[in-house]
């Protein structure tokens, strides 16, 4: 009976492998400022393969996928006390095929279904003021400094009585300071921040489901790009970040802590005057523990310029 509710259990896309994504994402020049009232559109198709994470508290092992991930972004540039400033949303749409031993039987499932919501706000903090299009026509990036927050909401799709899904039951919180050079075509961006996660109060477990806790992860991001021209450009991209220890009813895994890295790259392609297109890949570097998966992205970009009406 015990094997049969496991088997039940592996019904839905695993939760921690669009969770471990936020943490792992790779953003080149996400301290860039943009002129006042700049507003963009962006869909994202990404494509994942390898495996999963499934915070070490399942009897579920050698879990693999092939998903790809649909995101759907609005930007929107403005000013506070002078300072550039943005804000992003964004709503993203999985689907995927799984496979996974459950006490030694292997399970194959397909699902789709909406994972968390996604919001951004950043504001420039030196080298970047708010700026209308005339000005920054005439304007020169030296060095950026910023800071950011991202919040992923619980609005994902989530059963306590099944093991994995599509969202996460919990909020999480990223704070981050971003760093901007630029010198001549060369651009270096440097990041870091942490992961902060309110507790699920309802994880699978049994008999009933029962309270998880996360442990904060901390995160290093850095990317070196070369401008060809105005908004085609290539960039090498590389993360760090470890943490994240899991706790059920207070008691702690020490298997789950993260300590992890990864590499990419990334070009961006213009498409006339209001499009732009960019593509990016990346690998594991280093994973100790959690899912080691290969990645490939294409966003499409359409931008303009003007106030809400």
């Amino acid at each position: 009976m015990l094997l049969l509710r496991m088997l039940a259990a592996l019904t839905v896309v695993p939760a921690s492998s669009v969770n471990v994504l936020w943490a792992q994402d790779l953003s080149p020049r996400a301290y860039v400022i943009t002129p006042q009232h700049s507003n963009a559109v962006t869909l994202t198709y990404s494509f994942y393969s390898g495996g999963l994470q499934l915070d070490g508290a399942s009897p579920i092992t050698n879990a693999t996928g092939t998903y790809n991930v649909s995101v759907l972004t609005y930007y929107h540039g403005f000013g506070v006390f002078g300072r550039s400033a943005n804000v992003t949303a964004s709503l993203p749409y999985a689907v995927g095929n799984f496979q996974a031993d459950v006490a030694g039987v292997q399970k194959q499932i397909y699902r789709s279904g909406l994972p968390d919501f996604i919001a951004r706000g950043s504001i420039n903090l030196r080298g970047g003021p708010s700026m209308p299009i005339q000005e920054m026509r005439k304007w020169k990036q030296n060095t950026l400094l910023g800071v950011s927050l991202k919040v992923v909401a619980p609005t994902g799709q989530y059963d306590p009585t099944r093991l994995v899904n599509w969202g996460t039951n919990r909020w999480a919180f990223r704070p981050e300071v971003g760093y901007s050079k630029r010198r001549r075509n060369l651009l270096l961006d440097a990041y870091a921040g942490a992961w902060f996660y309110t507790a699920d109060p309802q994880y699978y477990s049994l008999p009933v489901p029962k309270r998880q806790t996360k442990e904060p992860i901390g995160s290093f991001e850095g990317h070196l790009s070369y401008n060809l021209k105005p908004r085609l450009w290539f960039s090498l991209d590389g993360n760090f970040w470890f943490g994240g220890a899991t706790s059920l009813t207070g008691i702690a895994n020490p298997a789950t802590r993260q300590t992890s890295s990864r590499i990419g790259a990334t070009a961006s392609f213009p498409m006339g005057s209001t499009q732009s297109w960019k593509v990016s890949y990346n690998d594991g570097a280093y994973v100790r523990f959690g899912g080691n998966y290969q990645s490939i992205s294409v966003a499409w970009q359409y931008s303009w310029l003007g106030k809400p009406k």
